[in-house]
């Protein structure tokens, strides 16, 4: 990847899912668990929102799979919805919505009232527990009845810790490896798109928004659960789990 990819959208996706795969080697297979259960649960042509959707990785997928399917992606960051934008301009099955998820009138800019499926996945670990328990209570909200949220993220069980501390270790010594073979990480992704003339923009905007990262909270699986049932979903449990990340499923 060079310095000015400009326009080059699809370019910007790859570029953005190697760098996520560094930190994630398995984030395809969370992808491939979450749409199983989608389509388990809701069928093969949901109305999908895709909940701090970034580059639109979900939605990507999501329409590869169910070509029938539509999402509206919604999120906050300038650069990331840039590249969103552009990769499905012209797909009339995609919309994107640009807000603030902690503000509690969100949800009144989406296109639609009600979602098959609420999917999001690496994101919400940004919020801290009371933030994201509001922000449970209004996907509830837009849930339909028998429909399904899906998170995908940081949950690390802290009832293990040395069990943590060694795959952590592992963890790091296989990225260091990457990192010496090339592979970039956060910080480097963005110093190459606030270098493009096309995203300096959209970035220098961004960090204006969130400086270099929120600080947020991890709690375990079992808190999501727990916490999605008080919001008012009728079901919810642990799905899939990596040493460190954890994918949870909600049944309205």
């Amino acid at each position: 990847m060079t310095t000015a990819l400009g326009s080059d959208w699809h370019a910007w996706q790859e570029s953005w899912d190697r760098q996520q795969e560094w930190y994630m080697p398995d984030r395809e297979e969370r992808f491939r668990i979450m749409l199983d259960m989608v389509e388990a649960l809701v069928g093969p042509e949901p109305r999908v929102l895709d909940l701090a959707c970034g580059t639109g990785s979900i939605t990507a997928r999501l329409l590869e799979r169910f070509p029938k399917a539509v999402s509206t992606g919604v999120d906050l960051d300038p650069a990331l919805l840039t590249i969103a934008e552009g990769t499905f301009a012209g797909d009339d099955r995609v919309a994107f919505v640009t807000a603030d998820l902690t503000d509690p009138g969100w949800p009144a800019l989406l296109p639609y009232g009600s979602y098959d499926a609420v999917l999001t996945a690496t994101a919400l670990h940004w919020l801290h527990r009371e933030p994201l328990e509001v922000l449970y209570g209004q996907v509830a909200g837009l849930v339909r009845d028998g429909g399904v949220f899906l998170n995908a993220d940081h949950m690390v069980d802290e009832t293990t810790p040395r069990i943590n501390a060694a795959d952590r270790v592992q963890r790091h010594a296989r990225m260091d490896g990457a990192k010496s073979a090339g592979a970039l990480d956060w910080a480097e992704w963005w110093r190459l798109a606030a270098a493009d003339p096309v995203l300096a923009g959209p970035t220098a905007r961004r960090f204006e928004i969130y400086g270099e990262h929120a600080e947020g909270d991890t709690p375990s699986a079992e808190w999501h659960a727990r916490t999605l049932r008080a919001a008012g979903f009728a079901e919810a449990r642990e799905v899939w789990r990596s040493p460190s990340d954890a994918l949870v499923l909600a049944l309205r």
